[in-house]
């Protein structure tokens, strides 16, 4: 019985569950599957091509029709969802960091993205430029909370001297808040930085 690609790539995303994105090689997801070599390049011809299917695995089920239809909240709702995907599975950030995929999963996040923006009223540079700001957000705070070991103590910053006066002020706030919290607060930033663009536009 043949192996579809849609089994290779469940399998590499196993092993990236399991044992995190510097264990998934070609030859890792072949074992799994106990299969040869040959017949996982069939599917992915290199390593970076396999990454790529597995990142667009990753944003597969977004449910268009499910989104709020007012813009602000369909623009909250994607970044939610496209953190959540993410989260979804070890290492998924890092995955998706460097990729330039082009896979009909991560076209359709995008292009929903940049729709409920143009049908706002911003202009197209601007409806793209603020996708591309917001998918960094998203990649940037999910891959440090990724790589945060569960176990890992939280670190004790007092600076309780003058060499860095902006620190020592916001002491309090410097490390407190989940990351739920900094994703909440950076995208309610976001939110509100494209409120005041489409009012002076």
């Amino acid at each position: 019985m043949g192996i579809s690609r849609a089994a290779v790539v469940d399998a590499a995303l196993e092993v990236l569950d399991e044992q995190g994105l510097d264990k998934v090689t070609m030859r890792a997801v072949a074992d799994r599957l106990g299969v040869q070599h040959n017949t996982v390049r069939w599917h992915a011809d290199n390593k970076q091509r396999l990454l790529v299917l597995m990142s667009d695995a990753i944003l597969a089920g977004l449910d268009v029709d499910a989104l709020p239809a007012q813009w602000d909240d369909r623009v909250r709702a994607l970044a939610r969802w496209c953190r959540g995907a993410l989260l979804a599975h070890r290492d998924g950030a890092r995955l998706l960091s460097g990729l330039s995929t082009t896979e009909t999963n991560t076209y359709r996040l995008a292009d929903t993205m940049i729709q409920s923006l143009l049908d706002a009223g911003f202009p197209p540079r601007t409806a793209a430029w603020a996708n591309w700001t917001l998918f960094y957000l998203i990649l940037g705070i999910t891959q440090e909370q990724q790589a945060q070991s569960a176990d890992a103590a939280d670190p004790v910053l007092t600076f309780d001297d003058d060499t860095f006066p902006a620190l020592r002020k916001a002491s309090a706030y410097v490390v407190t808040g989940t990351f739920d919290e900094r994703f909440e607060f950076a995208l309610d930033m976001q939110m509100t930085a494209l409120r005041a663009e489409l009012a002076r536009g």
